[in-house]
């Protein structure tokens, strides 16, 4: 069982920038994808980055509404994925999840909730004035 810690919500001006981390109980080996999804009241939890590494390097995936705007990056030292939101705006308001999949995800299904084992207990963005 993988646990994962988040950090790094709370109250943004728009405009502003974010960094959120997840960190994961174990270090983990071979093939790993992990992804931030994000969910706001009365809508369904919606993609918003991951990242897929097998050894050294990843690659990153970003949903259509974040792109250009968020990167996804590890940093393997303190095995830890970092979300970096710039220009944040009142729509980007939720609750952040992280999550993991042991294993690969295809690109395909990478933006799917189901395609991930493992969820934290998420962190509230609020974008306000």
């Amino acid at each position: 069982q993988v646990q994962l810690a988040e950090a790094g919500g709370g109250l943004v001006q728009p405009g502003g920038s974010l960094s959120l981390s997840c960190a994961p109980s174990e270090r983990t080996s071979g093939t790993v994808t992990m992804g931030w999804f994000r969910q706001s009241p009365g809508k369904e939890r919606e993609f918003v980055a991951a990242i897929r590494w097998s050894g050294g390097g990843g690659n990153q995936f970003y949903g259509d509404s974040v792109k250009g705007r968020v990167t996804i990056s590890r940093d393997y030292a303190k095995n830890t994925v970092w979300l970096q939101m710039n220009s944040l705006n009142a729509e980007d308001s939720a609750v952040y999840y992280c999550a993991v999949r042991l294993g690969g995800v295809i690109q395909s299904q990478i933006w799917r909730s189901e395609s991930y084992d493992y969820w934290g207990q998420g962190t509230q963005v609020t974008v306000s004035s």
